[in-house]
């Protein structure tokens, strides 16, 4: 054996060199990955074919092996880490020669190309990669990140450390809006640095908060990490479960563990929700804190008013937090007491299909002995007192079509069982409600008089929905009786929205707010899954961008106002009414909606037509462009790079060496607590991408076929790899900041700067590893 070691252990170490000699080169990170591939192939196959290269494997055929087979251990399960003492026999790393392993990788990587580049299951969800990029590089040059700069600077600053608190929550506004770490860092780093730096912040201070609420973009959803993570991880998670349970003698996954073995990027982004906000208010907690105990280095900052109209204590308490949470608990109440809820009579035309027991019993012994000890004795006698009953009552009832007469009955069975106030209709004046709440608040002293009308409009529309709206009153019939009541609260609206324009704050806040709420609200709630949503963002950003672009040239942006109203409505119309006209029988109102549903989508479509060429004529769309384009290149190249890298790591046995390490652990979170210092270590000398695409895919099936919840290990992992762009010294954020920072900030401020918020991640992991809930409750109560 060359130095000592193994043949294989030679090769992964010339794959590192060569991959940490190319990135060091200077070359375009892309190209050199796949680079470092085809270069350490060929060093490894003229090694072997010197015969330097000898793996020292396990001798199959001698009579120790064979014993410990027939004593019953899998022989998958034998590896040289777990019985050192078995006897080996050396042979190649390349056992049937060099000239086959180039020929299968060859045909390897087209398939994988293939796969999951241009034509794979995943593709469709590596396409919200570039809507999201075209989302964030627009927002930061529409100028967004300067207006919320320098509004939560007024608004925090006066705090001990309130313009490092105003950076996180910039930061984490911009991550949910935008996601893009390098844009954001350079934004902020640009605006509030020198603006800290001039108000006597240390420049350790300043520069970690920056570096560090910049990556909050890598966690918080929308987040490119979690789409390209969420997309590898479905499927090492759904084979790794399939290998396990086919180990533990079942015939699929879905038999073994009693449910699918799927994890979605829909599903990681509610996942998401709750560590990135957790990261988020440590990094403010930390800073405040620091303030505390160091003000003179983080001191308090009067930087003048956010605007309107000067109000007391008690009428904001009454009006911004007293009312507005006094409205939505009494929405709930009132769901609760079945006052407030469904009116759909919508019934299916057949029955429900029978339910099956919880778990498969009709399987093997092998597989009921690890089905017991997954699941529980108690959870498997539950399963086959259910599949007896099923058997005794003649079998699992089939579905069957139903009559016109038993289709009639239960549709006027859910009509006496409707609550009087239908959610929509609920959902819609709590909305008005609040906006009038909050315009009430921004100027008291205004006459009440057109807010109090709007009010008056939202209870008679809510009386209205009682008394003269039945579940089976036609859409169009409903929308004549509440035409009165909506139209009194529109107006009082529109005197609302007027003096909410002139508070600062909401001003600034308000639209990317609704973006964000768009674009995660149809993710989070189940409504659509990311591509769409993503396009919708990209759309918005654009609309945004240019609706700014026309307020910096004092022309008026009212087409876009009421094309962003125009999508509303023609949302509105499409909930509540039936648009189907290739039917026999359509309904005069179906007709009059579906008109009014084209000529609201086609006036969108004509907004987002005149906001692109507001952009192109500013000469803001081309960079926009160009910069979404070279971004996403460089993410598809560097997947096909790591394809490539990845392959001659398998190729000579190098990725089945470390799973055999791994699983030579019998303790879970031992194998887990290996991975992620890995990944950590290696977040010092590589980005992400690499990591995602290079390492991942080497240790996931090991760590995703185990009993951990996929949706912790893949968030887990997201925050773990959030920490590279802050480890010295190939930190993106770090170079990012470096280039903008001024000349009496040095590196040695940055790094010292960093380092707290290195080890808030670590602590930040520690919480989530101990409370493993974080992770797992928005998704299971957007599931139930």
């Amino acid at each position: 054996m060359l130095f000592g070691l193994d043949g294989v252990e030679i090769g992964l170490i010339i794959v590192f060199l060569c991959l940490f000699g190319g990135i060091l080169s200077g070359f375009p990170v892309a190209f050199a990955i796949g680079g470092a591939g085809v270069i350490s192939f060929g060093i490894i196959a003229a090694l072997d074919s010197a015969g330097l290269l000898i793996h020292q494997a396990i001798d199959t055929s001698s009579e120790a092996y064979n014993t410990l087979v027939g004593s019953g251990v899998r022989p998958e399960t034998i590896s040289v880490f777990r019985y050192p003492d078995l006897p080996r026999i050396g042979q190649s790393v390349f056992p049937l020669g060099w000239e086959t392993a180039l020929d299968r990788n060859v045909s390897f990587i087209v398939n994988r190309i293939n796969e999951r580049v241009l034509a794979g299951q995943s593709i469709e969800t590596l396409l919200a990669v570039l809507m999201f990029v075209l989302m964030g590089i627009t927002l930061e040059r529409s100028k967004i990140a300067n207006d919320l700069l320098t509004t939560m600077a007024r608004v925090f600053g006066p705090l001990p450390g309130g313009l490092a608190v105003s950076v996180v929550v910039v930061g984490a506004f911009l991550a949910a809006s935008t996601g893009i770490v390098g844009a954001t860092v350079v934004t902020m780093g640009l605006l509030s640095l020198p603006t800290m730096l001039r108000n006597n912040y240390s420049p350790e201070i300043a520069t970690g908060v920056i570096a560090a609420s910049g990556t909050l973009g890598q966690i918080i959803p929308p987040s490119i990490v979690i789409v390209l993570l969420g997309t590898l991880a479905g499927d090492l998670y759904s084979a790794a479960q399939e290998t396990r349970a086919q180990e533990a003698g079942c015939s699929d996954a879905l038999t073994y563990l009693g449910e699918p073995a799927v994890v979605s990027v829909g599903t990681l982004f509610q996942a998401a929700l709750l560590p990135g906000i957790l990261l988020a208010l440590l990094y403010a907690l930390y800073a405040f804190g620091y303030a505390l105990f160091n003000p003179k280095r983080a001191p308090a900052v009067e930087l003048g008013g956010s605007g309107g109209e000067a109000i007391t204590r008690g009428e904001a308490f009454t009006w911004y937090l007293g009312v507005p949470v006094a409205l939505i608990a009494g929405m709930m109440l009132l769901s609760q007491m079945h006052i407030i809820g469904s009116q759909s009579l919508q019934v299916d035309s057949y029955t429900d299909r029978g339910e099956a027991a919880e778990l498969r019993t009709n399987v093997g012994e092998q597989c009921k002995a690890a089905m017991i000890e997954l699941h529980g004795q108690e959870a498997w006698d539950a399963a086959v007192a259910q599949q007896q009953a099923i058997d005794e009552s003649g079998g699992l009832e089939e579905s069957h079509r139903l009559s016109p007469e038993e289709i009639a009955e239960l549709v006027a069975e859910k009509e006496a069982n409707a609550a009087p106030i239908g959610t929509g209709v609920a959902m819609i004046f709590l909305l008005l409600a609040l906006v009038l709440t909050v315009a009430r608040g921004v100027r008291p002293s205004a006459t009440p008089v057109p807010l109090l009308i709007g009010a008056l409009g939202i209870v008679l529309g809510l009386l209205a929905d009682i008394l003269l709206i039945a579940p089976s009153t036609s859409s169009g019939l409903s929308l004549v009786i509440l035409a009165i009541p909506l139209g009194m609260a529109l107006y009082g609206c529109s005197h609302a929205v007027g003096r909410l324009a002139q508070n600062e704050l909401i001003r600034v806040v308000f639209p990317p707010l609704v973006l964000i709420v768009a674009v995660l609200g149809s993710i989070l709630g189940g409504i659509t899954n990311p591509t769409p949503a993503a396009a919708l963002g990209a759309g918005g950003a654009i609309m945004l961008a240019a609706y700014r672009r026309l307020r910096d040239l004092d022309r008026s942006g009212m087409v876009i106002i009421w094309s962003t109203f125009a999508i509303g409505v023609a949302i509105l119309l499409g909930v509540n009414f039936d648009l189907r006209i290739n039917q026999e029988d359509v309904p005069f109102e179906s007709w009059l909606a579906f008109i009014g549903a084209y000529a609201a989508y086609l006036y969108a479509a004509f907004g987002l037509l005149y906001s692109c060429w507001v952009l192109l004529s500013g000469g803001i769309l081309t960079p926009v462009v160009r910069e979404t384009a070279k971004v996403t290149s460089m993410v598809f190249t560097i997947l096909i790079g790591s394809q490539l890298l990845n392959l001659v790591v398998i190729s000579f046995g190098g990725e089945h060496y470390i799973q055999q390490f791994l699983k030579s652990f019998d303790n879970e979170y031992t194998v887990f607590l290996i991975v992620m210092l890995v990944l950590f270590i290696l977040g010092f000398v590589l980005d992400f991408l690499e990591i995602i695409y290079i390492v991942i895919p080497i240790v996931g099936p090991v760590i995703y076929g185990g009993t951990f919840d996929p949706k912790w290990v893949t968030i887990m992992i997201a925050v773990n790899l959030q920490t590279s762009f802050l480890t010295p010294p190939f930190g993106f954020a770090l170079f990012y900041l470096r280039g903008v920072a001024p000349k009496e900030v040095t590196t040695g401020h940055i790094y010292r700067g960093v380092a707290p918020f290195v080890l808030i991640q670590v602590v930040g992991l520690a919480i989530l590893w101990l409370f493993p809930a974080i992770v797992t409750i928005v998704p299971a109560l957007v599931g139930s």
